[in-house]
């Protein structure tokens, strides 16, 4: 694949430019660039593949850069030192995204990664969304054959079968995907999810009640969950704060 590397540190772009070359040989470095101009100029020039993109650069963010084009026909790689607001637009759209200082180990995993999986434009758009609006954040979820940009507060619960995941929306929608429900649960749970069980995950802003005996939580679209015992006390702690 043919790549650019945009980045306002000189040592950073010789560094990660000096690593492709030893880990990732399929990797072909057309050009290097320094800020969001420059970057932008080399895209058009060398018509790139992938771009290894930093997040803060003298004139702007990889951000802006991004917001340039009307459609991202490369794929995306963010090199980025902080920002934890970033690492979780990161996470919700599933774009590829390396902590500085780099290590070979997750440099060969994102770009092998990127060689097998094409970032569609539903994702670049989501990472920039969640970033200008963070109070109304979207997930991608992706099934074998569509790619979904669901905002956070539609989805009701979470569901474990197996490796699958089935996602349980407002509207009355269930969207399976092929990820545990742990990986769900890592994302999420800092947008007002609780995992109740094993196998549930739910939003609490969508609990309608708990029933007092039963151990189970009635939901918004009138299911009923299980809570294990080693969850009860946390969830009743939520539930008395309110």
């Amino acid at each position: 694949m043919k790549a650019i590397i945009i980045d306002d540190e000189g040592n950073s772009r010789e560094l990660l430019e000096n690593m492709l070359g030893l880990y990732c040989p399929t990797i072909q470095i057309a050009g290097t660039a320094e800020s969001v101009q420059t970057g932008y100029a080399a895209i058009q020039k060398h018509q790139p593949d992938v771009i290894f993109l930093d997040v803060q650069m003298g004139d702007g963010t990889g951000f802006n850069l991004l917001s340039l084009f009307d459609t991202v026909p490369f794929h995306v790689i963010f090199t980025t030192a902080y920002q934890e607001y970033a690492i979780r637009a990161f996470q919700y759209s599933a774009v590829d995204y390396l902590l500085k200082p780099i290590s070979p180990e997750y440099l060969v995993k994102a770009v092998n990664k990127v060689q097998k999986l094409h970032h569609s434009e539903a994702e670049i758009q989501t990472l920039l969304d969640n970033l200008k609006q963070p109070e109304d954040k979207k997930i991608v979820v992706k099934t074998h054959d569509r790619i979904y940009a669901l905002y956070i507060k539609d989805i009701i619960r979470c569901e474990a079968d197996s490796s699958y995941t089935t996602l349980f929306l407002q509207n009355g929608h269930k969207i399976v995907v092929a990820k545990q429900l742990k990986e769900f649960d890592e994302t999420l749970s800092s947008d007002g999810f609780m995992r109740v069980h094993q196998s549930h995950l739910i939003n609490l802003n969508h609990l309608f009640y708990y029933q007092k005996g039963t151990n189970l939580v009635i939901m918004n679209d009138e299911s009923s969950i299980p809570v294990s015992a080693k969850k009860k006390e946390e969830l009743l702690t939520f539930i008395a704060s309110k």
